[in-house]
């Protein structure tokens, strides 16, 4: 597709393949890889009704000399056995994981865009013990599925400022299970997501319960002025973004004083007044923020444009996912 207008959305789109495993027993069989097509799943079914499911979001970037590098899955990989443990589902296995992901991509390679596009990996996995009863049990079968899902320049039409509302009274989710990756976290914010949008014409909400700053329904957020960055610090409260971790380790090796601690809605509010924020994930990598809008007060962060600070430390890690600048880290893995 040569016109990015016509593009489908992210991640509406799979790869002709994916990869699956089961735990049955107290131990897990071996994978298949097999054509995407609708799974059978028992209507009793563990993670239909308690929600016993956790996933992975991470891409593949295909390189100038056209070989197919991961980034960072060695991480995305070890969150994804931290969020198994929380929910306590079986843990999937570093090596057949890994193994799983990089079959997908060599059967779909063809399938994998080029730079600025990318592969999206999408590993699934969820409780299959056929109980309704099983409400304080955990699942003692489940599968492992790995999906991917070719997707295009996020920002194809030019990045944009993004609108966000600060909520500080409602929490994403429960405070132990912020850590975790799991569906029922995104689901909670969707509401008022949705309410925000219709009320402020928002892109996201920010959750501040208590007025501490945590994260948006799908996104770390960073405050960034001139040699310094602010960001909450590590707690099980909110998902250890992987590609917030990319962007601090660059932003110190390139000067910036970078602090992780609690801080609060007004210390947000004063900062923007002259520095930037912006929101991390891997689907946009790092987007900027242009209006915090809190208690219906919109407050310009900024000049009100997405900052110059933001969009260059957001090129500096692209320029590693595509092969661009040296990988001093090893983040990009084979294939």
């Amino acid at each position: 597709m040569n016109d990015s207008a016509k593009r489908p959305p992210f991640g509406s789109v799979l790869t002709s393949h994916m990869a699956v495993a089961a735990y049955a027993d107290g131990k897990w069989g071996a994978f298949d890889l097999k054509p995407v097509a609708p799974i059978s799943l028992s209507p009793a079914a563990h993670v239909l009704h308690y929600a016993s499911t956790c996933f992975e979001g991470f891409k593949a970037f295909r390189q100038p000399d056209d070989r197919i590098k991961i980034f960072r899955m060695d991480m995305h990989i070890r969150r994804m056995q931290q969020s198994a443990r929380q929910l306590i589902l079986p843990e999937p296995e570093t090596e057949q994981l890994a193994a799983m992901v990089r079959a997908v991509i060599n059967r779909c390679q063809d399938e994998v865009p080029k730079a600025p596009g990318a592969l999206y990996l999408r590993p699934l996995l969820f409780g299959t013990m056929a109980n309704i009863g099983a409400a304080s049990i955990p699942s003692s079968s489940a599968s492992l599925i790995v999906l991917a899902s070719p997707v295009w320049d996020y920002f194809a039409g030019g990045m944009k400022p993004l609108r966000i509302v600060v909520d500080d009274q409602n929490t994403r989710c429960a405070a132990h299970l912020g850590v975790v990756k799991t569906g029922g976290n995104y689901a909670a914010a969707m509401a008022p997501t949705r309410d925000a949008k219709a009320k402020y014409q928002a892109d996201q909400v920010l959750f501040c319960p208590g007025g501490e700053v945590q994260e948006t329904g799908a996104s770390n957020v960073l405050l960034i002025r001139e040699g310094e960055i602010l960001t909450r610090g590590l707690d099980l409260t909110f998902l250890h973004g992987v590609t917030r971790d990319s962007l601090l380790i660059l932003a110190a090796e390139n000067g910036y004083q970078v602090t992780q601690r609690v801080f609060n809605v007004a210390d947000m509010l004063a900062w923007v007044k002259k520095g930037e924020a912006a929101l991390s994930g891997t689907a946009a990598i790092l987007a900027g923020v242009g209006t915090l809008i809190h208690r219906g007060v919109e407050h310009k962060v900024g000049s009100g444009d997405v900052g110059p600070l933001t969009r260059a430390l957001r090129t500096r890690l692209v320029e590693i996912h595509q092969g661009l600048a040296p990988d001093r880290h090893g983040w990009l893995q084979d294939t």
